[in-house]
């Protein structure tokens, strides 16, 4: 009896460090595959640094070409809806995505014009323990300067088992939480008209300062 307890704890020990191993192996593929989507986001963006000015709507297609794969904004925008996804149509939905990117986008291009050169090192990929289609990818942006800030890429994997960005944290700032918290003001102040907030979601962007609250952590 004592031969066959041994025998099981054995089996179990040697199944844990195989899950454990194939673990660490899926951890190192994705930090792969978000370093190497970022390398390539860098290098396009500093590549077209002035098409934004020159022809905003080319810089939008491109930047939409460039993320679409990697980045769930459908995802994301239903989550800074919250609650208030129910209150709208499906082309509500649909225009609020389009708006959302363009703001991001817009975000984007902005801080690009006005950053030196900069570059984005990926540290590691950590899957969650308890559940392994949910991920966090750390990562450091350097200036030139050789300031620092700390970045997380929060990610989902797919039903077809392709991994999306579904958040980012910078500098401890969970900037899907505070486009969420803005959307909520938005409408409070707009008394409930979910459409004059999803037609003035770029200019309340604009007045989101984010810059000042990722200071302040």
């Amino acid at each position: 009896m004592l031969v066959m307890k041994e025998r099981l704890l054995l089996i179990l020990a040697l199944a844990l460090l195989l899950v454990g191993a194939a673990r660490a192996d899926a951890a190192e593929e994705l930090r792969d595959y978000v370093d190497e989507n970022t390398q390539r986001l860098v290098e396009k963006l500093n590549k077209e640094k002035g098409l934004y000015e020159s022809d905003p709507e080319a810089f939008y297609a491109s930047m939409n070409e460039a993320l679409t794969d990697f980045v769930d904004f459908r995802r994301i925008a239903a989550r800074v809806m919250g609650r208030y996804a129910r209150q709208t149509t499906p082309e509500q939905r649909d225009d609020f995505v389009v708006k959302f990117k363009r703001s991001l986008f817009d975000s984007y291009a902005q801080a690009l014009v006005n950053a030196d050169d900069f570059k984005i090192v990926v540290s590691e990929a950590v899957i969650n323990p308890q559940d392994d289609g949910r991920a966090s990818v750390r990562m450091e942006v350097i200036s030139a300067s050789g300031n620092r800030y700390p970045v997380t890429y929060s990610m989902y994997k797919t039903d077809g088992g392709r991994w999306m960005m579904e958040n980012v944290i910078v500098e401890g700032v969970n900037i899907g939480l505070a486009f969420r918290d803005r959307f909520s003001q938005e409408m409070e102040a707009n008394r409930g008209q979910v459409q004059a907030v999803i037609d003035g979601w770029g200019d309340a962007v604009d007045s989101l300062n984010l810059d000042k609250e990722v200071n302040n952590t």
